[in-house]
């Protein structure tokens, strides 16, 4: 035989400094919530400082205290619970100042309550649909990447919002910004909030191929195109056919393949290399870069039409730099990813250290942030990342001094074995061997695809 759980019953903190008036309130109301009682403000923090509490009733006049001042800390907590002021000096104006600083009703003494009851109801259903709607919120922003841009910046949150009002279109989106700003995160974004968010998400970091290779990557190729085509590929236009192709670093792409993406923005069709067939190109174009593309096109490096074509919309990442007030809740955020990969226990920062974090103008942007804070989860010996702990560089400029040199090249070393010398020095780790090296981690990635014997080393 099943029994079935009964439901958990709503908290209500009862604050008066009559005994009378508090206990008759208990009484009245325990029969469907769990009542705690206090005489004063010290005895209602401590309440609320070790129960959840649902819903605080309180006195504006508490001996000594004042229940204003318990309803201003009562709204500072990070779960606060809904307030409901007592008084029996119930002028308009007592009420006013209540509901300015935060109480949901007020009720004057004594308390009707039948009144009370249908008060309090009201209070915590609205309560709970409030606390449904956020989490709710928060599930949409999870489902479509929204939570891997972290930083409450009015930087960032006109970035997030620009995003949310794009992604449902069809517009070809421009993202723009320094390298490591989150371009790609961006990208991804509006794929996931826009109705083709079932389909594939193909991207392509234009700056990693040759021109020929490039073209071969987005349109495919027929057998026997070119020199080693031994069979037919399909490129990227198609593999994303019905969702979205993401071209990364779009301002170092060749005339002619400008020319070929012209053609597919604008009759939405293309041919493989070598082939006669036309394709339809059912995707939608979503492109970033690092340069000024209007300067380009100026100088007569990029094609006038294409920028035009491609800048529909922009969605601009501000630098780092520039929205400091979001480096502490990064730093938290990579401290716990970078403890988890690393398998180490969770690490604290001490404050000089986040202080440098904070004062450094961080020129490689979160992509250097989320490095700076993986070396010191690595190096760090005690429970907590300190200053020492930081990349040499970031604290010499963090300081105002010279920043360290990269990895000096010893006497007829070549490149390639300077990137073998400082993987071994960081013992295959890739981001701790891109600092010595002075590049980005890409860069180096990029470097171990045309060598992979470095990488098998």
């Amino acid at each position: 035989m099943s029994h079935l759980t009964p439901p958990v019953k709503k908290t209500i903190l009862v604050v008066d400094d009559e005994k009378n008036t508090r206990e008759g309130l208990r009484t009245s109301l325990e029969e469907n919530y769990e009542v705690y009682v206090a005489a004063d403000a010290g005895g209602a923090r401590a309440v609320m400082e070790t129960d959840r509490v649902d819903l605080l009733l309180t006195d504006l006049r508490l001996g000594a205290d004042d229940g204003m001042d318990l309803l201003a800390w009562t709204l500072r907590q990070s779960h606060p619970p809904v307030c409901i002021i007592m008084t029996a000096y119930g002028t308009v104006d007592a009420a006013v100042e209540a509901m300015k600083r935060g109480a949901y009703d007020f009720v004057t003494k004594p308390v009707n309550i039948d009144r009370l009851d249908l008060l309090i109801k009201r209070a915590l259903h609205g309560s709970e649909v409030e606390r449904e709607n956020v989490r709710l919120r928060e599930q949409v922003d999870k489902r479509y990447g929204l939570d891997n841009f972290v930083g409450d910046s009015s930087a960032m949150s006109h970035v997030l919002d620009t995003i949310k009002q794009v992604a449902p279109s069809r517009a070809t989106v421009l993202i723009s910004g320094e390298s490591g700003t989150g371009k790609e995160l961006a990208a991804q974004a509006i794929h996931r909030l826009s109705p083709r968010h079932s389909a594939p998400f193909v991207a392509v970091h234009c700056a990693a191929l040759s021109p020929q290779l490039l073209e071969s990557e987005l349109f495919g190729h027929e057998k026997g195109a070119f020199t080693g085509a031994g069979e037919r590929r399909i490129g990227r236009f198609e593999q994303a056919a019905g969702g979205t192709l993401f071209l990364d670093e779009i301002g170092e792409i060749d005339a002619a393949t400008q020319v070929k993406i012209l053609r597919v923005l604008g009759e939405r069709v293309f041919e493989r290399v070598g082939g006669n067939k036309t394709i339809a190109a059912e995707v939608r174009l979503l492109a970033a870069t690092n340069r000024d593309l209007a300067k380009m096109v100026a100088e007569g490096k990029f094609r006038e039409d294409l920028f035009f074509r491609l800048n529909v919309v922009q969605v601009h990442l501000p630098p780092l730099r520039d929205r400091r007030e979001d480096i502490p809740p990064l730093v938290v955020h990579f401290l716990r990813e970078s403890a988890r990969e690393n398998d180490k226990p969770f690490r604290e920062v001490t404050s000089d250290a986040l202080k440098c974090l904070t004062a450094y103008d961080w020129p490689g942007n979160v992509r250097e942030l989320r490095a700076a804070i993986e070396h010191g989860v690595v190096m760090a010996g005690g429970p907590k990342i300190t200053l020492r702990d930081l990349p040499p560089g970031v604290r010499a400029a963090a300081a105002g001094e010279a920043p360290r040199a990269p990895l000096p090249l010893h006497l007829g070393e070549t490149q390639l074995s300077l990137v073998r010398r400082a993987l071994a020095e960081s013992k295959g780790n890739r981001t701790l061997a891109a600092q010595k090296l002075g590049i980005s981690r890409r860069t180096l990635h990029r470097k171990l695809r045309e060598h992979p014997q470095l990488a098998a080393d």
